[in-house]
């Protein structure tokens, strides 16, 4: 059998032209190595699997590749740049400080900076989940983060800047990273599955990127695993069953029943969500992005906030343009209530019930605002609609 290569590593960059969803930070970096303006220290941060160690490598081996294309890429044809890339290259040096986090690390890694590259311009240090280090240990690093020799760079990578002192911040040029767009994310993913010939559904791949937030690595991860779940045919139902997710079409559903004020059909449903092995709170707040996507589909200036994919996108666009704006804000507002008050409740599943319940009558509370305009309220209709709002 062949060694299986999980799809992160198989298809981890190695070029600044092929990182997904960084382009403010990898142009910035091509400028610097164009116009030969490198800084001392830099510090990558931001979530987690967004490309920070990928970049901070990229850079290590573009700034020593002796053959630099006119695009400032590394050449990967190069003595130093095969070097980098079989792990033989002596100017390139790792250090993770999750486990390597005292002062006597940082010591032996300050002894090697002082001796100078013996064959190329530059010796790389990248230190990852910096904000882990001691703080005798950052203070040990100071001075020679502070006045490094002219042939050593430093890249710090965290995840967690607010933990890095600032004494170390003011030494570094720092870029955030963002979290990778939904979009950038699926498409991705399906030149994945073009090249291992894997059969997908956008609609699915939509999903695993969502249900990323922002992080490819946390993608990847999920794609190869249902692949292998689905026997290289990753479909929409796979990816629900798979990742254990509410189906859209449950809100679509869900929706209708409750602008008819259908009160059985709209228990029935819960209470099959509920059967499935689903939390009331998750479902609750599912049914807020619901509305939340509902309403941002009303204005199509504003359906390009939908992150979904375009089968879904457009189901999102006919149902709003049957739903009232003013049953979504007060609908939304009651899914609110209901999940700050969730947590709190002795009776969890009736708190989502009545929440649904009074959610049935929304039409009809809107219906004796109407002809209130028109009629006087009795005390009996002002009372009603205390109760519902």
């Amino acid at each position: 059998m062949e060694n299986f290569i999980v799809s992160a590593r198989k298809y981890r960059p190695a070029t600044f032209e092929t990182v997904v969803g960084q382009q403010h930070i990898t142009g910035t970096l091509k400028n610097a190595i164009k116009n030969n303006q490198l800084a001392q220290a830099f510090l990558f941060c931001g979530p987690r699997g967004v490309g920070k160690t990928t970049c901070a490598r990229i850079l290590a081996k573009t700034i020593n590749c002796t053959n630099l294309t006119a695009d400032q890429e590394a050449c990967g044809t190069c003595d130093s740049c095969v070097s980098f890339q079989t792990g033989h290259s002596f100017n390139f040096h790792e250090l993770d400080a999750a486990s390597n986090n005292s002062v006597d690390d940082i010591r032996s890694l300050i002894d090697q900076v002082r001796i100078p590259p013996q064959a190329g311009k530059y010796k790389i240090y990248i230190i990852d989940e910096v904000h882990m280090l001691s703080a005798n240990a950052f203070n040990a690093f100071l001075k020679t983060l502070e006045e490094p020799p002219s042939y050593a760079i430093f890249i710090l990578a965290t995840t967690e800047k607010h933990k890095i002192l600032p004494t170390i911040l003011s030494r570094c040029q720092i870029f955030d990273f963002n979290r990778i767009q939904v979009d950038d994310i699926a498409a991705l993913l399906n030149k994945i599955a073009v090249r291992e010939e894997i059969q997908v559904e956008e609609d699915g791949l939509h999903i695993i990127a969502q249900k990323a937030d922002g992080g490819l690595r946390d993608a990847l991860s999920m794609f190869d695993q249902i692949v292998s779940y689905s026997n290289k045919n990753l479909t929409y139902k796979s990816v629900i069953a798979n990742l254990n997710i509410l189906d859209y079409d449950y809100y679509f559903k869900l929706t209708d029943f409750l602008t008819t004020a259908n009160v059985s059909e709209v228990l029935i449903l819960f209470d099959d969500i509920l059967n499935n092995g689903f939390d009331g709170n998750n479902f609750i707040n599912g049914l807020s992005s619901h509305l939340r996507n509902l309403l941002v589909a009303k204005d199509p200036q504003t359906t390009r906030l939908l992150e979904v994919s375009e089968n879904i996108k457009q189901r999102y666009i006919n149902q709003s343009q049957l739903t009232q704006v003013s049953f979504i804000l007060t609908a939304l507002n009651l899914a609110n209530q209901c999940d700050l008050n969730y947590k709190s409740s002795k009776n969890q599943r009736l708190q989502v019930e009545l929440s649904l319940i009074k959610m049935c009558h929304i039409p009809s509370v809107l219906n004796l605002a109407q002809l209130s305009k028109s009629s006087p309220s009795t005390d009996e209709e002002i009372r009603l609609k205390k109760k519902l709002i």
